[in-house]
Parts: structure tokens; C-alpha cells; sequence
């Protein structure tokens, strides 16, 4: 039976996953598409038990270094809901594409290895996800291993991060002695047993918390200690309120493992309950209800040379409002022209499907011919509007980059451009010179590595990367001349693919000193796209 377009919509939920490298993300992702029925057998990232990769990491560095370098894009289909999941760069120097991510999310997931509790790179994340006001949803794996005590995990996200949480289950033991989780809401205990690695689907036990036979499956010691921290929770901790969690105050907190697919599709069930069909977006003429009738995306992440033998070039459109059709030509805003979006499709790590319909909420690539930019709006409203631009990361790592070979400096050019197109790295020149010396800068400097491998792997062309001592970067407001600038001797006057000047420094007292220099002279941490 054909579902109504506002049907389709209602079903979509679109979540990003976020977590520090290792927490067992990618892990988690295959879990889901497990359930989904997308693949049949999930193969551990890292094991020895299966020797095959993540399905969501399709780039040979990320296979070579067991990290996830790019963020990609997977649907399936679970219990009547079309879920995309955006799963997001774990290192931290690729944090820039994961805030991009979590621009088209409409929720977040965030993985709490057990025994680690909240790491750098979950804060830099989960701020992100406050700025947005965006749901979170915490779960804690690992837990067949030896994890830190539950109320301290628990004490962790609220103090790291500041938001409140509510324990949706509670696990009993961990690591040898892990015995299986509590749901608060059924009163009932899953029971763990492992599940040939997490390969395949386990057969869960379930046992009421009445049930005489509790007692004797986990142990007497266990059973106390439970019925003692239940009654500490009850007494002390936040009630569920769904409206708190929606507006991203309170985080539902899941406990499980998801290398041994415990606890997995509970919290996909759960999670699926209390989460939104897409919410109205932003824009320069106000929200933009899902459910209009007119199409609008916009693109946030374009990633080029997904496939090799075919030098593609991919933009990636969050479906904002009303329904794609590959028939049809969609204004592109900031270009001022109509399009057609040509090969529309979907992602499941390194293979694609082409789609002709597409939905508020769902994830789809296009070809992109090299015309648009990261934040662009695509429409078929009769008055055209932007959505909120998408703000670009201070770099804080510079090096000066040079091709070996002369004679390849097309080829440097294109790929340098293209690679910094997508938005992984920031290209510049020095001022008042042309295109001979580039200055890179990045957000992390493993970012340096994976452009050296691009460059090398897509394009054919060696680089010399020199390191600058630069670590601090302003964009100038407003029209100011660049020459009448009074700078500081450790700063350096440079300009961005779009022309607009900017100013780097190695020391961060020099901004102040220099913005005290030049009256009316105004810097900024973040330009806009």
C-alpha cells in the first residue's frame, strides 16, 4: 500500500553517531544495520574473529589506520521507520566534518566507552550538539568489560558535559561478571549470554525482577547489590521527561555491548520512541516546515573521488522539506540557476543505489559538477530562500605545500582545490601574490597525512609539506584594507579562496594587541560558508 508523502516524512528519523576514536561507534553503526537486515553477518572492525572492515569505512587510510576519516551516510529500513544514520568521523582532527554532520542530524547518539568514561573528543562534540539544541542519547558500551562504577559514569556525562541524565536500563556487573541489563520502565531483567562475537542476533532471556529464578541466574551478591542501586536511583535520580530530552537537557542513558549485540536493539527501540520525524529547519525566511510542499536541502559535505575509476564528485543534500523527484530541475540559490540533481542516490558505505524519490529527512548524494559549495540550499519554492550557513572551523595547524614535479601543476591545483572544496582542509594564499605559494591549514594534523594520500593516491602528485609556526587565525570583518593593517612582526596577512583577507598569528596576544592598533579593525574566530 502507497504511504501519503506526509506518512514518509513521519516515519524518517535521521541521527548522527558521536563518540572519541574507539569507543566502539563504527561497531555499534553494523549492529543496526544488522538489525535492519541490511547485511547478514557484522564483521568486527578491529577482530581477528572476522578479518573484514566496517562497512562505513570505505577510504584505504581509514582501513589501514582502523579510524573513520569521512562521514558516511547509511539507511535502512526497522520496524516501519526509515532510519539514516550519519556516522561521524571519531579522531578528533577530522572534528570539523562531524559538525558539519551533525548540521543534517536532527539527533545524536553518543557511544561512552565503560571503562573511559567522557574523552576529549565526546566534549568538543556534545558542545556542538548543545549549540544546536539537538537530543541526545547516551549509550554506554563495553560493558563486557571491566567498566568504572555505574553512578560514576553517570556523575561524568553531568559534569563533563553538563546536561542531565535518566539510566533508561541498568547494567548488572560488567566484564566476567556481566550478567545483563534492568529495564526501569518493565521491570524486567535481559539476561546476557554471548553471541559468537556479536555475529549474529543473540536469543535474549528475559526474567521479571519478581521472578524467584532472578535470584539464582545472577547470584545472590548480584541481586542485592542491584535491588540496592535501583532503590538509589529511584530515590535520587531524574525522572524521564521527554520534553527535556527533546529540547537536549536530559539524555537518556543505555547500558550494553555492542561488539557482543547486547543491548543493541533495545536502545534502537527506545531510542525510536523518543525521538522526532524531521523537525523545521532555519532559514532567512524563517523555519521551513518539513511538510511544505515545496523541496528544499542544502548540501553539507561534498566528497570527491568516492569511486576511482570514476573522478566523481559527490554533494551530499540534507532533505529539509517535501519530496525530491530525479525528474525535476531544483533552483540552486547561491548559483542563481536551475539544476538537475543528476544521480541521485543513496549510501551504504561503498555501494550505491540511485534513487528517484527522496523524502524530508533522508540523506541522498548527487553528482556535483564542481558548481557547489558546502552550505548551498537547493529549492523549488517560488520565493527562494538560504538555510543558516554552516560555520567553518578555525584551523589551528598551517604548512606551506608545494608539488615536487613542476610539470603536474594542473593536477595539484584541481586536487588541492577539490580536496579543500570538501571542506577537510582550508586553502590560502599569501597577499598580493598569486597562486604560487599555498598555505594549508588544518583543523588537525593528521589532516595533513590524508591529504598527502589523496593528493598521491586520486591525483597522481607528490608534495612537500613545510610546517608555518602559525596557530591562530582571524577572518576581518567588514571592508578594511589590508595594507593600512599595523601588524605585530609575528603576523602575516593572507587571503581565502574567495578573496577575503585574513590574518594569521603565532601568538595569541598578538590578535589583541593588533585589533588595539587598528581602530574599527574587527576579527573573528569563524568565517561562514
Amino acid at each position: 500500500m502507497a504511504r501519503s508523502v506526509e506518512e514518509e516524512i513521519k516515519r524518517r528519523r535521521t541521527f548522527a553517531i558521536i563518540s572519541h576514536p574507539d569507543a566502539g561507534k563504527t561497531t555499534l553503526t553494523e549492529k543496526f544495520l544488522l538489525y535492519g537486515g541490511q547485511i547478514n553477518l557484522a564483521g568486527s572492525v578491529k577482530g581477528k574473529a572476522t578479518a573484514r572492515h566496517a562497512v562505513s569505512d570505505w577510504m584505504e587510510i581509514e582501513k589501514e589506520r582502523g579510524i573513520s576519516v569521512t562521514s558516511s551516510v547509511l539507511q535502512f529500513e526497522y520496524d516501519g521507520y526509515c532510519i539514516n544514520i550519519l556516522d561521524t568521523p571519531g579522531h578528533q582532527d577530522f572534528s570539523e566534518d562531524t559538525y558539519r554532520t551533525l548540521m543534517a542530524a536532527d539527533s545524536a547518539v553518543m557511544v561512552i566507552d565503560a571503562s573511559k568514561g567522557v574523552e576529549a573528543q565526546t566534549r568538543k562534540l556534545f558542545k556542538v550538539c548543545v549549540m544546536r539544541h539537538i537530543p541526545i542519547f547516551t549509550f554506554i558500551n563495553k560493558m563486557d568489560r571491566d567498566a568504572n562504577d555505574t553512578f560514576e559514569l553517570l556523575d561524568d556525562i553531568e559534569n563533563e558535559l553538563g546536561i542531565a541524565t535518566v539510566p533508561v536500563n541498568w547494567p548488572i556487573g560488567s566484564g566476567k561478571g556481566f550478567k545483563g541489563v534492568y529495564d526501569r520502565n518493565e521491570r524486567t531483567v535481559r539476561m546476557f549470554s554471548d553471541t559468537q562475537k556479536g555475529t549474529k542476533q543473540g536469543e535474549e532471556r528475559i526474567l521479571s525482577i519478581d521472578n524467584p529464578a532472578l535470584k539464582d541466574e545472577i547470584g545472590q551478591e548480584k541481586y542485592d547489590q542491584l535491588m540496592e542501586e535501583l532503590e538509589l536511583i529511584d530515590g535520587a535520580g531524574a525522572e524521564f521527561d521527554q520534553e527535556l530530552v527533546t529540547k537536549g537537557e536530559l539524555s537518556p542513558v543505555f547500558f550494553g555491548s555492542a561488539l557482543t549485540n547486547f543491548g543493541v536493539e533495545t536502545f534502537l527501540e527506545h531510542f525510536l520512541q523518543m525521538t522526532y520525524s524531521p523537525l523545521p529547519r532555519k532559514s532567512d525566511a524563517g523555519e521551513i516546515s518539513p511538510f511544505s510542499e515545496d523541496f528544499s536541502a542544502f548540501v553539507f559535505k561534498i566528497q570527491a573521488n568516492m569511486n576511482k575509476a570514476h573522478r566523481d564528485r559527490v554533494a551530499f543534500l540534507r532533505v529539509c522539506s517535501g519530496t525530491f523527484d530525479a525528474t525535476k530541475e531544483y533552483l540552486h540559490v547561491q548559483g542563481g540557476r536551475k539544476a538537475k540533481l543528476s544521480a541521485p542516490q543513496q549510501m551504504m558505505a561503498d555501494e550505491r543505489k540511485i534513487v528517484d524519490k527522496a523524502y524530508a529527512g533522508d540523506i541522498i548524494g548527487v553528482f556535483d559538477p564542481g558548481l557547489y559549495s558546502i552550505g548551498d540550499t537547493f529549492t523549488s519554492a517560488k520565493k527562494p530562500f538560504k538555510f543558516e550557513g554552516i560555520p567553518t572551523f578555525a584551523p589551528e595547524h598551517f604548512a606551506r605545500v608545494r608539488q615536487i614535479d613542476t610539470m603536474k601543476r594542473k593536477q595539484f591545483m584541481k586536487g588541492i582545490t577539490q580536496i579543500a572544496q570538501e571542506g577537510a582542509i582550508q586553502i590560502f594564499q599569501e597577499f598580493n601574490t598569486g597562486m604560487e605559494e599555498i598555505i594549508v591549514g588544518v583543523v588537525g594534523v593528521l589532516q595533513f597525512d590524508v591529504l598527502k594520500y589523496r593528493l598521491n593516491n586520486e591525483y597522481n602528485v607528490e608534495i612537500a609539506l613545510e610546517n608555518l609556526p602559525y596557530e591562530h587565525i582571524r577572518w576581518i570583518e567588514g571592508d578594511y584594507d589590508l595594507d593600512k593593517i599595523s601588524g605585530t612582526s609575528d603576523m602575516k596577512k593572507i587571503k581565502d579562496l574567495k578573496d577575503r583577507p585574513l590574518l594569521l598569528f603565532v601568538n595569541s596576544w598578538s590578535v589583541g594587541m593588533v585589533q588595539d592598533r587598528n581602530e574599527g579593525l574587527v576579527l573573528s574566530e569563524f568565517g561562514t560558508n
